[in-house]
């Protein structure tokens, strides 16, 4: 009798720490993801505080290009709201329309070699190149998170835990059409 008591005393101590351990493994792929998630969010928040540098040496020589500069400040104004939305499909749309009012605003400034020519500009564009160059790293390592996440949530044993450690699939970072290949810029 006292055997038996032992063995569903071990069973039972067996299964909270297996159900701790699922919770926990969740948990944890569940914060990865998050942060990776917030690792785009900085670079698209990089990019639009870049902006209205770019707008103002170039509008010093394009003054005419109204449209160009209220497209990327529309674009910047959007990205810095999906910055805070939960949405991935709504910082992905937001992504495409900088990349588009950046490709505008960078055909405006190719018109202009004294521009092209200045050191300020010029650190502008670099310190923008690295941060486009950064921005699909961070999609990608979202996505790998993402996927990572999904998988547990999805398999057994860990999918019987995901209700009680509040954790769901997410969605992928996936660009908008014509939106998988960074904006050709020439200068």
């Amino acid at each position: 009798m006292i055997w038996a008591i032992i063995a569903i005393v071990v069973i039972v101590v067996l299964l909270a720490v297996f159900a701790m351990v699922g919770f926990n493994k969740l948990r944890k792929a569940d914060i990865v993801a998050q942060e990776a998630l917030g690792g785009i969010d900085v670079q698209l928040t990089r990019r639009a505080d870049l902006i209205p540098n770019l707008v103002n040496s170039v509008k010093g020589y394009a003054a005419h290009e109204a449209g160009v500069f209220e497209a990327v400040t529309a674009a910047r104004a959007t990205v810095q709201n999906a910055a805070h939305a939960p949405s991935v499909a709504q910082k992905a749309a937001a992504d495409a329309q900088m990349s588009g009012a950046l490709g505008r605003l960078f055909a405006v400034a190719e018109n202009y070699p004294q521009l092209q020519a200045s050191a300020n500009f010029q650190s502008l564009q670099t310190e923008l190149a690295d941060t486009e160059n950064k921005l699909p790293f961070a999609r990608q390592y979202y996505n790998d998170a993402t996927s990572r996440l999904n998988q547990l949530v999805q398999t057994i044993p860990w999918m019987f835990f995901k209700g009680m450690a509040s954790v769901g699939t997410r969605e992928f970072y996936q660009a908008p059409a014509g939106q998988q290949q960074p904006p050709q810029v020439q200068f």
